[in-house]
């Protein structure tokens, strides 16, 4: 997909991909009727990596990368990373606030000429109980994914939202309002957010 329709996307979806050594993540189009269209990134994720960097091609060959983020320190829980397009060059930053995340989870993603957009999770509670079934034995090895909601503020305005859908295997829904947004950042918080939330 060209940089200009997928620009003009308001919606998305995620699904993502359980596989031995990686997180692997398909990034949809949406459907008329609220299905899966046109693929329109295939990112892959190691896992146990001591410095994070997660790649985004234009499909599952791996052969065109269209962006990626990357850490800029090791095993840091407050550290930023780095989002860069085809050719490696920089088009924003995210980072978590680990502070503001003891309680529900808070992200700050920046786009030049923009300025920073902020998410948190919409329900407390929910955040409050993942973080305890995070402390349950074995827990994260069931194929469970709990929900959650994550709204993105510029001033008093959400600008974008995402969903984590409830079910056995992780699906997320992207809305986005503002027409301003680089819609590959907002792919690289919403990947983020899934790869990176027990950082």
């Amino acid at each position: 997909m060209d940089a200009e329709r997928l620009q003009a996307q308001n919606r998305l979806l995620i699904r993502q991909r359980v596989r031995l050594m990686v997180n692997q993540y398909e990034v949809h189009a949406e459907t008329p009727d609220g299905g899966e269209g046109e693929l329109l990134a295939f990112a892959q994720q190691k896992r146990l990596a001591f410095k994070e960097q997660v790649t985004l091609y234009a499909d599952d060959s791996k052969t065109r990368p269209i962006l990626g983020f990357k850490a800029r320190k090791r095993i840091d829980l407050a550290s930023a990373y780095d989002i860069t397009d085809a050719n490696g060059l920089p088009i924003g930053v995210f980072r978590k606030d680990f502070k503001k995340s003891l309680i529900a989870s808070t992200w700050h993603l920046e786009q030049p000429g923009l300025g920073v957009t902020t998410g948190s999770e919409r329900n407390k509670f929910v955040a409050v109980l993942r973080r305890v079934w995070g402390f349950i034995p074995y827990a994260e090895n069931l194929p469970f994914a709990w929900p959650y909601h994550f709204d993105f503020y510029a001033g008093d305005q959400v600008v974008f939202s995402v969903e984590k859908k409830f079910g056995l295997r992780d699906r997320y829904v992207v809305d986005i309002r503002d027409p301003r947004l680089d819609r590959r950042l907002v792919i690289a918080q919403a990947v983020g957010l899934d790869a990176l939330q027990s950082r």
